[in-house]
């Protein structure tokens, strides 16, 4: 006699199907962004000098639901290669400077970074994949109680969170090995200097507010000198706090 299947075993076996689904419709849109990463990175190798992002920066970006990080109204968006609002005038950066800042950082598995600038939370979401610990402050206090909750909920438990203002960065867990900085300053905030390692790193967009901007990639070659190279011409949000005075 034929046995016949349990119905709870079907019903199991549909309900981790959908799952399957789901998981591979999440990460097809994934895919999709990684592929406009890789071909926009080929596009701008004569600006940045860059030839292709690090593969565990694409693997983190990959792995991270970036649908979790935007508003509701914007999830239909969440994927594609460009900047999106998440309130209180502030923005998620497009995915293919995400990578690229992510990239030219070169964040070690032993690294502490320091993030300025919170925002919804993806930045440092990725930052997390790749580091030993991350800091990252945040000047909007709903922005980052909201980035909090769900860095948590999502099991980064390497991510340590306040509201401030990040020229001043973290004095107390310095120094850094790398500082990325996620709104444009209007000259090289002295203190975050101050705070990177010799031999660290600094990616940062310096520029006017309503104006031209570059991202720029800062080296501490010993506790008096920095060196610095402009990768591109880019467009972020302002700085604010303290950093308004200087533009």
């Amino acid at each position: 006699m034929k046995q016949r299947t349990p119905i709870k075993g079907v019903l199991l076996a549909l309900a981790c199907l959908c799952v399957f689904k789901s998981a591979w419709a999440d990460k097809s849109e994934a895919t999709r962004m990684i592929a406009e990463i890789m071909e926009m990175t080929r596009y701008s190798e004569d600006y940045t000098g860059v030839s292709a992002i690090d593969s565990a920066v694409l693997e983190a970006m990959r792995e991270i639901d970036r649908s979790a990080y935007v508003p509701k109204e914007s999830r239909a968006f969440a994927f594609a290669n460009r900047p999106l609002g998440i309130g209180h005038g502030q923005t998620i950066s497009q995915p293919f400077i995400v990578a690229l800042m992510t990239h030219l950082l070169n964040v070690q598995g032993t690294d502490t970074v320091l993030e300025i600038g919170t925002g919804s939370g993806y930045q440092t979401a990725v930052l997390a994949k790749l580091a030993a610990e991350v800091y990252t402050i945040e000047i909007v206090e709903a922005l980052a109680k909201s980035a909090a909750a769900l860095l948590q909920e999502r099991g980064f438990a390497n991510v340590s969170i306040r509201t401030g203002d990040g020229w001043f960065g973290w004095e107390e867990h310095s120094p850094f090995d790398k500082i990325m900085v996620t709104a444009v300053a209007p000259k090289l905030p002295p203190k975050l200097v101050d705070q990177i390692k010799v031999g660290g790193v600094m990616v940062l967009p310096v520029g006017e507010y309503d104006g031209y901007q570059e991202l720029m990639l800062v080296k501490k070659v010993s506790d008096t000198d920095i060196e610095q190279r402009i990768v591109l011409p880019v467009r972020f949000v302002p700085m604010t706090g303290e950093a308004a005075q200087y533009d």
